[in-house]
């Protein structure tokens, strides 16, 4: 007997798209049918009919449960939201799976004093997540700094035990990889099979732009996407894909911004290099004429958002496959510490954001602009799934796959407000964007943890995931 039938839904499939029964046994998709066709003394049938059935979302990008820069805020002792908040929001809005990060940033580790094993800081991590995640979850791994030659022989054994990929950052000392460092790690985790993500822009003329436009006067928050700026964005992105090609290590771009990035992706894979990129759901909407708005420096995210044409790029990348996926860059506080910041140095960065990223991109991409369903399930799931090696566990409906499903209705209309959300928050960059299409049911793993605007699920439902990026997406475009 199946524990749980979907019937009747639009199912989308790596195959087709299809009305059809779904059943799960256990944590798996065990079956399919035709609508009416599974046997009907399971344990429980849901009717999806007039809904879209979906693989659990997955938010490959996410800082949960950090301190934030008290420069940003004002005080020494903000953290962006716990766990158990973050995923809760994470549920409400289709999201099963989510990669956070792991990496040990202390002063003593980044001067050289003392530092702690990949293994021991990953295990730190997992215990401030274990017991407190309503859904499943990951890390990628920060290296930070002048890599040390002990940190680099751990590199194999990380990937051997799940980690999957490596986190980087080519900006912001005293965490910024030199780029003969950079060559060496990209190295060591191209012989060992994993994948690189990437913060990429060029420090010098960050640095640069910072003390000009303070010399100036012109150092205002709304100012970021003069510093952080498109040139930035493409010296470092052309820098990182030439390491990558001379070691030949797979490269995934986090929150690509500009026009220019785009480009360079798009080169890239036009070479045949296994590059990827991603775009955040706030550049897929707002431009930097937003930040002078009152309170406008609440959409930002590092990099700065840019002009409209780069907008216009992202939008175009994500519908024609030049960029991969979409995600947040999850970084969530109370409106106070946000708002704290007002120059290019204190703006504080993030948004509240994991919860509203599918029914963003559901209005923007297929009610808008007719995105195919099956488009819209690998930018929201797949191909983060492929890419940092979750597949086929996750991101996809067949058989054997977790049971990770989500209905939406895509008649469903409504204007977004704060107190739609679930995140432990007071404002939403989002208030009053009219979705298209919503979540109304969340299922991790065959167990229905969101239904109807009520949470079900528990904060110990989630569980850390082993992952291992397939050979075949790190030694060329695969998605």
């Amino acid at each position: 007997m199946l524990d749980l039938i979907i019937r009747g839904g639009q199912v989308v499939t790596p195959q087709a798209v299809a009305d059809m029964d779904i059943g799960i046994q256990g944590e798996k998709i065990a079956a399919f049918g035709q609508p009416g066709t599974l046997a009907a003394d399971s344990a429980r049938v849901i009717d999806a009919q007039g809904k879209i059935v979906i693989p659990g979302g997955i938010e490959p990008h996410a800082h949960v449960g950090i301190p934030v820069p008290p420069e940003w805020t004002g005080h020494a002792d903000v953290m962006t939201q716990p766990p158990e908040a973050a995923t809760r929001a994470a549920a409400f809005g289709g999201v099963t799976t989510l990669i956070d990060f792991a990496g040990d940033l202390s002063r003593a580790a980044l001067s050289g004093q003392r530092r702690r094993s990949i293994s021991e800081t990953i295990e730190r991590r997992r215990d401030v997540f274990r017991s407190h995640s309503y859904i499943d979850f990951a890390f990628h791994y920060i290296l930070a700094g002048e890599v040390r030659t002990d940190t680099l022989g751990e590199i194999r054994e990380a990937l051997n035990e799940g980690i999957g990929s490596f986190k980087i950052f080519t900006v912001n000392n005293p965490v910024r990889v030199p780029n003969g460092h950079l060559w060496t790690v990209f190295a060591e985790v191209a012989k060992h099979g994993g994948m690189m993500a990437i913060h990429a822009e060029d420090e010098e003329i960050v640095q640069f732009m910072t003390k000009k436009l303070q010399d100036e006067g012109r150092d205002q928050g709304h100012n970021l996407h003069l510093v952080h700026n498109n040139l930035s964005e493409d010296i470092a992105f052309r820098t990182v894909i030439r390491l990558a090609k001379e070691t030949g290590v797979g490269i995934y771009f986090v929150h690509v911004t500009a026009k220019e990035g785009v480009t360079a992706i798009e080169e890239a894979r036009h070479a045949g290099l296994p590059v990827y990129g991603e775009a955040l759901h706030n550049y897929l909407q707002f431009t930097c004429d937003d930040y002078q708005k009152p309170g406008g420096t609440a959409i930002h995210t590092y990099p700065a958002i840019k002009f409209a044409a780069d907008r216009e790029a992202l939008i175009a990348g994500m519908m024609d496959g030049r960029i991969s996926t979409t995600a947040t860059d999850e970084y969530t506080t109370f409106k106070g510490p946000k708002l704290w910041g007002d120059t290019i140095a204190t703006v504080c960065g993030g948004h509240n954001g994991i919860e509203t990223r599918i029914p963003v991109a559901f209005t923007k991409f297929v009610s808008e602009r007719g995105m195919s369903l099956q488009r819209f399930v690998d930018i929201t799931s797949t191909n983060a799934a492929k890419i940092l090696g979750l597949y086929p566990r996750k991101g996809a409906i067949q058989l054997g796959s977790d049971a990770d499903l989500v209905l939406i209705d895509p008649n469903l209309k409504k204007a977004l407000t704060v107190n739609d959300l679930h995140a432990d928050s007071d404002y939403s960059i989002w208030e009053g964007f009219p979705c298209h299409g919503y979540p109304v049911m969340t299922i991790l793993r065959g167990k229905v943890i969101v239904e109807n605007g009520k949470l079900i699920g528990s904060a110990d439902n989630g569980r850390w995931l082993s992952r291992r990026v397939e050979n075949s997406v790190l030694a060329r475009p695969a998605v």
